[in-house]
């Protein structure tokens, strides 16, 4: 089935961004090193998506900083409070996990981690400290992914990327 077979409105959230509804919609983002979380109440459904960026905002404080939708941890916690807003038991979430990958070839690597693993780190870090832990997931890797995310089932479809051919060099 093509997705515009589906009738439902096509949203595209972008990096920083989240989007939470009760609406049916196909919500659909493009990962690379960044991190999305999908959150599906299937009594309620209540649906919530986040496209984090960035592992955390170094202590900033996830209610504080203007900019706290762009981290993943602060991201996560927020959707996860506009679900209880809505009165959704967070016991009942349906929670999956997606991206992380290392999208970038490195020369010259000094084995620090990368945004990707460290994204990786935080949301499932975030997630476990919430009491929650994903029900499925696909992180890491070395390719990006395009997902589909159904707000009406919870359902998530993924496209793996190609791999390119760009290439990351650091100069010291």
């Amino acid at each position: 089935m093509k997705f515009t077979e589906m009738g439902l409105p096509l949203v595209f959230l972008k990096p920083g961004e989240v989007y939470v509804t009760e609406k049916p919609a196909l919500v659909k983002t493009v990962l690379g090193s960044c991190v999305s979380i999908t959150m599906f109440e299937p009594m309620r459904r209540v649906a919530a998506i986040c496209h984090g960026m960035l592992p955390d905002c170094g202590g900033k404080g996830c209610g504080d900083c203007p900019e706290k939708l762009k981290y993943v941890t602060c991201s996560i916690k927020y959707i996860m409070n506009k679900m209880q807003d809505k009165g959704v038991n967070t016991r009942d979430i349906e929670i999956k996990a997606f991206g992380g990958g290392d999208v970038l070839t490195y020369r010259n690597y000094d084995a620090r981690a990368t945004v990707g693993r460290q994204n990786i780190d935080a949301a499932l870090g975030i997630l476990e400290a919430l009491g929650h832990k994903p029900k499925t997931s696909d992180l890491g890797g070395d390719r990006g992914r395009k997902i589909f995310f159904n707000t009406q089932t919870g359902e998530v479809l993924l496209r793996k990327l190609r791999k390119t051919a760009v290439e990351c060099v650091r100069v010291t």
